[in-house]
C-alpha cells in the first residue's frame, strides 16, 4: 500500500500551504527556500519542469534542512528514482500514472497522484494512495465538486492537495474542509520576483500569507 507517513501529513498541516515553483537557474534554489522560511511556509513543491530541477532539489535538500522537499510534475518511474535520491521528503504528480505509483512505492518516496474524477479517484485507492492531489482544483469546480465527487468515498479517509487556481482569497475555505491538510501554493514565488533576484520580496509575500493562516485557522 502506498502510504503517505503521518509525521509528513502532520507537517503539510502545520504548514497549511505548500509553496509551488519552478527553477530555472540551479542558483536560485536556496535563496529561494530561505526565503520562503524566513516568512514562515516550511514546505514546498518544487516542480520537476526544468533542465535545472534536479539540482535545485539537491541545493535544496543539503542547504535548507528545515524545509519540508516535495517534488511535483513527477511523470516517470526514472524521475522517481532521481527525487528519492536527492532526499525529497514526498512527490506529486497532476495525474494518475500506475507505474509513477509503483515506483514510488518501491523506493519509498511518499508520493501523491493526481486526480480529477471519480474514476481516477477510484484507480489510486486501488493502487492503496489516501492522499491525493486534486488538481486543477479550481477549474474543476473547486470545492463544490470536491465535495461532491469525493462524498462516495469519505468513509475511507481519503484526504486531497489541492492545486491549481487556489490563491490568498480561497484558500482559506479549502484548509477549513477536514480531508484538506494543505493547499499548493504556486502564486507566492513570482517568476519576476526570482528573476530579479529580490528574496525579500518574496519573504514578504511568504509572510502575508502566514499572517492570512495564522488569524484565520
Amino acid at each position: 500500500m502506498m502510504k503517505f507517513p503521518e509525521q509528513t501529513i502532520r507537517r503539510l498541516e502545520k504548514s497549511g500551504v505548500a509553496a509551488g515553483f519552478s527553477v530555472e537557474k540551479p542558483e536560485h534554489a536556496v535563496p529561494i527556500a530561505k526565503a520562503l522560511l524566513a516568512g514562515g511556509i516550511d514546505a514546498i513543491e518544487l516542480t520537476f519542469r526544468t533542465p535545472a530541477a534536479l539540482d535545485a532539489l539537491k541545493a535544496i535538500c543539503a542547504n535548507v534542512p528545515k524545509m519540508l522537499v516535495g517534488v511535483g510534475t513527477i511523470l516517470t518511474p526514472e524521475q522517481v528514482e532521481h527525487v528519492k535520491a536527492a532526499g525529497a521528503d514526498f512527490g506529486v504528480a497532476p495525474g494518475m500514472n500506475p507505474k509513477v505509483i509503483q515506483a514510488a512505492e518501491k523506493v519509498g518516496l511518499p508520493f501523491a497522484p493526481g486526480i480529477a474524477t471519480p474514476s481516477e479517484l477510484e484507480a489510486a485507492i486501488e493502487y492503496g494512495c489516501r492522499l491525493v492531489k486534486f488538481f486543477p482544483a479550481e477549474a474543476m469546480g473547486g470545492l463544490t465538486y470536491l465535495r461532491s465527487m469525493g462524498a462516495p468515498y469519505k468513509h475511507l479517509g481519503i484526504r486531497y492537495f489541492p492545486l491549481g487556481g487556489v490563491n490568498s482569497e480561497n484558500m482559506v475555505a479549502y484548509l477549513n474542509e477536514p480531508n484538506i491538510p494543505a493547499v499548493g501554493g504556486t502564486w507566492i514565488v513570482k517568476k519576476e520576483l526570482v528573476e530579479m533576484e529580490d528574496w525579500a520580496g518574496i519573504t514578504a509575500r511568504a509572510a502575508e500569507v502566514r499572517q492570512i493562516l495564522d488569524e484565520s485557522m
